[in-house]
């Protein structure tokens, strides 16, 4: 995977990226993290994501997904759905989870060029070492990019 550092949604509003990906949990909620962003900003992901069913588990693994258009930008905000829930002990993400959701995505965009951020690791305590190397299997041969924060 290609690492750079900045603001994954400003560098996909500037035309950088074909489709960012976020995590989200199974209950709707978009309350903190890049997801609180993404709802306020993009409302056409936070509906993508109420569109699915609300808080069960064979939603894990999976995607929901919304086209946005900001003025000359057009990108796609995908729902990774990596964490059951957002209360609990430490680690919520699921392994299993984000490499389902990565391999769909690989499916669905597999010309894209891709951009995330830590999924998993950041709010939901999964571990980046086991993480990354999830992401680069289900996305080989892709043009994805880890975006670090920095704004």
């Amino acid at each position: 995977m290609k690492r750079i550092t900045g603001d994954l949604i400003q560098l996909a509003l500037n035309g950088e990226f074909d489709v960012i990906v976020h995590g989200c949990n199974c209950f709707h909620q978009m309350g903190a993290g890049i997801a609180k962003t993404i709802a306020a900003d993009f409302p056409e992901a936070f509906e993508a994501d109420k569109a699915t069913e609300y808080g069960v588990e064979t939603k894990l693994g999976t995607i929901s997904f919304a086209q946005i258009t900001r003025g000359t930008a057009q990108f796609v905000i995908v729902n990774a759905y990596t964490q059951f829930h957002w209360r609990g002990p430490k680690p919520r993400a699921v392994y299993p989870a984000i490499s389902r959701c990565f391999e769909r995505i690989a499916e669905q965009f597999p010309e894209a060029r891709i951009g995330y951020p830590l999924i998993g690791a950041g709010l939901a305590g999964g571990d980046w070492s086991i993480i990354a190397p999830r992401i680069d299997d289900a996305l080989s041969g892709l043009d994805h990019t880890l975006v670090e924060y920095s704004g």
